[in-house]
């Protein structure tokens, strides 16, 4: 134990800092003895007075600063590289990236430091696989329930369907069976019956298209995260007039629970997009990084808005935001008014089977 402790002083940053001076001394005085032996040899006779006693200093000292200098840059420098080293390794911890460790060369603080760095990872990383386990168990007790809830789900559909747009066809067939009827003896009113037969359809008409929005699948059921991806960007450019700019790379090592967080995600980004940005372009990119996490990029050129002051799609963020955070991922947004919407979105990827 006492071996250990003085160990780690003669390896501490402080000891280090001693054996430069002492090693910037040692070089200057080596080189002024030599100086003075060459003096010597060159010049058996002279002798020395003020005037050469002040020459010898001044030379002593240019020689103890050249060695200063270089020795102090050449040390500072191993110094400083092991400083960067280390804010670069927490910069890419920042950046998702926690299965990367950092070299520990040396036992004194930064190694230490470098040391407990690495602890430190190793404990986000864990945390990240336990967040990820977590989702997938969410994930599959969300299936339990949405399996119950299918039944109940079908009758209240079902209820709905006869109270609104089945009772709208009834009233269809009677007036359109008026109508046929009044044609020859009353135009005029036959007219007005077919106006009121068009503004009915039309209004059953948008209450099946909410029906049948309701009832789309908000998972990805038996797809990929690419496939689902690609086949709502599909139904979401035939059905409006935006234009879909995306490149969306399959994805093999994510779990189910990790993939239909992501779903979700996207989901509602491109609702926020549909109901507030007016936007005429959207952007999606979609990939893995260095086989450590994955990068998925939205954005749009709508009227983007002020993210410190926003409050109308409040609830939509903070969901994508929770969402992200459950599988221990990062979610980022930029926007301004007048210059759109850009959302990232890194997911580490545990590089196992959850």
């Amino acid at each position: 134990m006492i071996e250990s402790k003085q160990q780690k002083k003669i390896n501490s940053l402080r000891f280090w800092l001693i054996r430069s001076f002492i090693t910037v001394a040692i070089v200057s005085s080596s080189l002024f003895f030599i100086f003075l032996q060459l003096m010597v040899l060159l010049f058996p006779d002279m002798k020395i007075n003020v005037s050469i006693t002040f020459v010898m200093t001044g030379i002593s000292l240019l020689l103890s600063v050249v060695t200063s200098v270089y020795i102090g840059y050449r040390h500072s420098s191993y110094l400083k590289k092991r400083v960067e080293d280390i804010s670069t390794f927490i910069a890419t911890l920042g950046r998702g990236k926690y299965s990367e460790r950092i070299n520990v060369v040396e036992e004194d603080e930064l190694g230490r430091l470098s040391e407990d760095i690495n602890q430190l990872a190793n404990k986000i990383q864990n945390q990240v696989r336990s967040l990820q386990k977590l989702a997938e168990e969410k994930n599959q007790l969300a299936l339990k329930a949405h399996t119950a809830a299918t039944i109940e789900e079908r009758q209240r559909l079902a209820r709905e369907l006869h109270d609104s747009v089945s009772q709208q066809l009834f009233a269809l067939s009677i007036m359109s069976s008026a109508a046929i009827r009044m044609f020859d003896m009353y135009p005029e009113e036959a007219k007005k019956q077919i106006n009121d037969i068009a503004a009915i359809a039309a209004q059953a008409q948008g209450e099946m298209r909410a029906l049948l929005l309701h009832l789309r699948p908000v998972s990805l059921t038996n797809d990929t995260l690419c496939v689902g991806i690609h086949k709502l960007l599909e139904e979401l450019e035939e059905r409006t007039p935006i234009t879909f700019e995306h490149d969306i790379k399959e994805i093999l090592s994510l779990s189910s629970a990790t993939e239909d967080h992501l779903f979700r995600i996207i989901q509602e980004a491109l609702s926020n997009i549909l109901r507030h940005a007016d936007a005429t372009i959207v952007k999606i990119d979609m990939h893995q990084k260095d086989d450590q996490y994955v990068y998925i990029f939205i954005s749009d050129n709508g009227k983007g808005f002020e993210v410190n002051h926003q409050k109308q799609a409040s609830y939509g963020l903070h969901n994508m935001r929770e969402r992200c955070e459950e599988i221990g991922g990062q979610f980022t947004i930029r926007s301004k008014t007048g210059e759109g919407t850009h959302i990232e979105i890194h997911i580490p990827v545990s590089g196992e089977e959850l």
